[in-house]
C-alpha cells in the first residue's frame, strides 16, 4: 500500500505551525514567513519558483523529499485559501494558476465545490470527509504512489491521531510565537510507534523525522 507522508512542516521552538491572526493578506498571521525562511533560501524552492542561485547542503536535500513518489496531496481548507474563501466562488487558491503539487489535490472542507483545473496537472477537489475516507479517496487517485498530507496544522494532528501517517518531516525552526495553532496537542506517546531520528543544520533548523517503525 502506498505510504502517507509530510515534508517540510515547519514549526516554532514552542511548537506553533502557523501564527495568530490569519487572512488574506497574512496566510500565516503574525508569523510572517519565519517559519519557511529555511526552505526558501533553498535551490530547491529556487528552481521551484523560477528563479536561479539557491542553497544546497542539508537543508536542500530534505526539502527536495517533497516530489520524488508523490501521486496525490491532502490539504486543509486553510492551505488552501484564507478565512471565509468559499464565499468567493473565483478562488483558486493561494498557488497561483501553476501550483507546485502536479497531483490531485484533496480540499478538506466543510464547503465543498465543484473540481478546479489547474495548469501543470494540478486538480483541486473538495471533500468533507474524515482523514480516513480522505486517504482511501487520495490513495486511489494516486494510482500506486504516496500521497503527501500538506498540512495545515489541524489537519496532519488529526491523521497523526487516527494512526495515518507513514513518514513525518517536520522542521524545527529557532524562533518563539507564543501563539497561533500548535501541532503537538493531544499527541502524547506519539513517538513510541516511529523511529525517530534528528538532525541539525548548519541553517540553524533542525530536522525531525518520524518513520513508522517496521517500514
Amino acid at each position: 500500500m502506498s505510504l502517507a507522508r509530510v515534508h517540510n512542516f515547519s514549526i516554532s521552538l514552542d511548537g506553533f505551525a502557523t501564527g495568530e491572526g490569519l487572512s488574506r493578506e497574512a496566510p500565516f498571521g503574525h508569523a510572517g514567513e519565519r517559519l519557511h525562511e529555511w526552505m526558501f533560501a533553498t535551490r530547491f524552492w529556487h528552481e521551484m519558483t523560477g528563479r536561479p542561485g539557491g542553497s544546497g547542503g542539508l537543508d536542500d536535500a530534505f526539502a527536495r523529499q517533497f516530489t520524488p513518489g508523490i501521486g496525490a496531496e491532502i490539504m486543509g481548507a486553510g492551505k488552501f485559501g484564507y478565512p471565509g474563501w468559499h464565499e468567493d466562488p473565483q478562488w483558486k487558491g493561494w498557488w497561483g494558476p501553476n501550483p507546485p503539487f502536479h497531483t490531485p489535490a484533496f480540499v478538506l472542507t466543510h464547503h465543498p465545490r465543484p473540481p478546479i483545473e489547474m495548469e501543470g496537472g494540478t486538480t483541486f477537489h473538495f471533500l468533507d470527509v474524515s482523514p480516513a475516507e480522505a486517504l482511501a479517496t487520495a490513495r486511489e487517485a494516486a494510482g500506486g504512489q504516496d500521497v503527501r498530507i500538506g498540512g495545515g496544522p489541524t489537519v496532519i494532528r488529526d491523521f497523526l491521531a487516527a494512526g495515518l501517517i507513514d513518514h513525518l518531516h517536520v522542521t524545527v525552526v529557532p524562533i518563539l510565537l507564543g501563539r497561533g495553532v500548535r501541532l503537538w496537542d493531544g499527541l502524547e506517546d506519539l513517538e513510541k510507534g516511529y523511529e525517530v531520528e534528528a538532525t541539525s543544520s548548519p541553517g540553524g533548523v533542525t530536522h525531525v523525522t518520524f518513520t513508522r517503525a517496521g517500514l
